[in-house]
């Protein structure tokens, strides 16, 4: 690779007694696996920069499926994410590692990472909001194309008062069943326009991510799910950022 690229640190472990290895978030390529040589050295001037959630100026070499990193520089400081945000980052870092691809670009799903930590480290009220439309804007940039606004089938647009079944692969259809794959209309809207006025439409918007995001998981659990469930107090106002 030629030249600089913007980048995040998904995560990091070690490699070696000095060396780190890492998993990239890049403006133009996408998820890269680097091996950061020497970086956990005494005296290395990367050891404190790459953290996740620094903004970075990265270059690597190499022909294989893991890179070599030969040069990383701070743009700023890390956003500043802490208790549950730090959890929430977490967990988006991780579908991040666990959905994409490697060297494949993503230019616009990293403005919309990007955004989403900026939001979190901003957020004075519940992060959920952020999450969700991190969640909806990675589905739609993996492919993963819905109308929230038209039946399955028929094309008649939804109304808010009535009820529609979601059936994976082909969308919504108008149903009188209730049940966990049911949602109204208004909430249908709301995932449309991924804004989320109430607590109801943010329900229907985590239960329509967690059934989307499934498939792309399979049934390996979230390492960030487990973290957020032993560190945070059990409130029942308080719910880990799962998928699952």
């Amino acid at each position: 690779m030629e030249g600089w690229q913007r980048a995040f640190v998904l995560h990091g472990r070690p490699w070696s007694e000095t060396s780190l290895m890492l998993d990239l978030f890049s403006e133009n390529y996408g998820r890269i696996r680097v091996v950061a040589k020497g970086a956990r050295a005494k005296r290395s001037s990367l050891k404190g920069a790459l953290q996740p959630f620094t903004p970075l100026l990265v270059r690597w070499g190499g022909r294989g499926e893991v890179k070599t990193l030969r040069g990383a520089e701070p743009i700023s400081l890390a956003l500043p994410l802490s208790g549950m945000t730090l959890y929430c980052g977490l967990y988006v870092n991780e579908l991040l590692s666990r959905v994409l691809e490697q060297e494949t670009a993503f230019t616009e799903l990293f403005y919309d990472y990007l955004h989403c930590l900026q939001a979190l480290a901003s957020a004075s009220g519940s992060p959920e909001p952020a999450l969700r439309r991190f969640e909806l804007a990675m589905l739609g940039h993996l492919g993963y194309g819905i109308d929230f606004l038209h039946c399955a089938g028929s094309g008649e647009e939804v109304t808010d008062a009535m009820t529609y079944t979601y059936r994976e692969e082909r969308g919504f259809t108008a149903s009188l069943v209730m049940g966990n794959k049911t949602f109204t209309g208004r909430e249908l809207r709301a995932l449309s326009e991924r804004s989320f006025p109430d607590r109801d439409t943010l329900r229907a918007a985590k239960r329509f991510t967690r059934m989307a995001l499934r498939p792309y998981l399979g049934g390996k659990p979230l390492k960030s799910q487990e973290l957020f469930r032993q560190f945070t107090p059990k409130k029942r106002d308080i719910a880990p950022p799962d998928t699952q």
